[in-house]
């Protein structure tokens, strides 16, 4: 065991620091539960290098968490090295698990802000999320996300040599014609978890959702839900109970694959070639 991390633990915690249990499903953070002399038990990521992604990430919780609407992890303490949570013990789902879910979530799209973005960047996985830019909220939620995730995901494709003259052509049509694609779908800016997916909600002992690993923002919903079918969806369930509590607009399943690219570039620039074939079959698809 690291005695400066055992020492700072112990200091975060006011107890001595028994044992650091590490625990696997991390890809960019080693995460542990820490013990405690006095018999506590908390979460731990630390992650080499100096970055503010801890930081980062405990503001998203605390932003989750303040509607009271879904349960997240509790932030103990927030550094640059090191993110000490709650401890969420886990357990099997109630039965109706994904229809509170999606209640929950569609509660969680209700609360708003006055702009797009978040007061500060933070980080979709492993890259970097821009959330703070100049463009007023008068130009709009397509040109937001067109600019701030879509080409901003691009230029990392480039940067990282995935791009090709074909990416490169549909996306230039894809600029000229965004406006219109997401037309229909406007509404104020929702809260947002931002990176959706099956891994990054666990079951709580007491059977109840629990969002974890978050990159928020307020954007459009649509984001959050096209997120959640990037890897097989959540389940008839889940959707009913969101659209009986928060009807999406008209024309929602027409612009899911749009917000699908996002992460699809992002996994492009995260794990490689791979993603690049799904990334121009959406792309043909709106732009052919």
């Amino acid at each position: 065991m690291d005695d400066k991390l055992a020492s700072r633990l112990a200091a975060v915690a006011g107890s001595a620091l028994q044992r650091l249990n590490p625990v696997g499903g991390g890809c960019i953070a080693d995460a542990s539960v820490a013990e405690f002399a006095d018999g506590q038990r908390l979460f731990v990521k630390t992650a080499a290098g100096d970055h503010d992604m801890f930081v980062t990430e405990a503001n998203s919780l605390r932003e989750l968490a303040g509607p009271g609407v879904i349960r997240v992890p509790g932030v103990v303490h927030a550094e640059r090295a090191m993110l000490v949570l709650e401890l969420i013990d886990t357990g099997a789902p109630a039965g109706d698990f994904m229809a509170v879910f999606g209640r929950q979530l569609a509660r969680l799209h209700r609360c708003s802000s006055g702009s797009y973005g978040f007061f500060e960047d933070n980080y979709i996985g492993a890259t970097p999320q821009v959330n703070t830019p100049v463009r007023p909220l008068s130009d709009g939620w397509p040109a937001f996300y067109f600019e701030y995730r879509l080409l901003y995901q691009l230029r990392l494709v480039e940067t990282n040599g995935h791009a090709t003259s074909e990416l490169i052509d549909l996306f230039n049509v894809l600029e000229s014609r965004i406006d219109g694609l997401l037309a229909g779908s406007e509404e104020p800016p929702a809260l947002l978890h931002g990176d959706l997916w099956s891994g990054n909600y666990m079951v709580a002992a007491d059977g109840a959702p629990c969002l974890i690993d978050p990159a928020v923002y307020y954007g459009h919903r649509e984001a959050d839900l096209g997120m959640t079918k990037l890897f097989g969806g959540f389940g008839d369930g889940f959707y009913e109970a969101y659209e009986a509590e928060f009807s999406p607009a008209a024309g929602a399943a027409e612009r899911e694959g749009l917000y699908k690219l996002y992460h699809l570039l992002n996994h492009l620039n995260l794990f490689g070639p791979s993603y690049y074939g799904q990334c121009i079959t959406v792309l043909r698809h709106y732009c052919g």
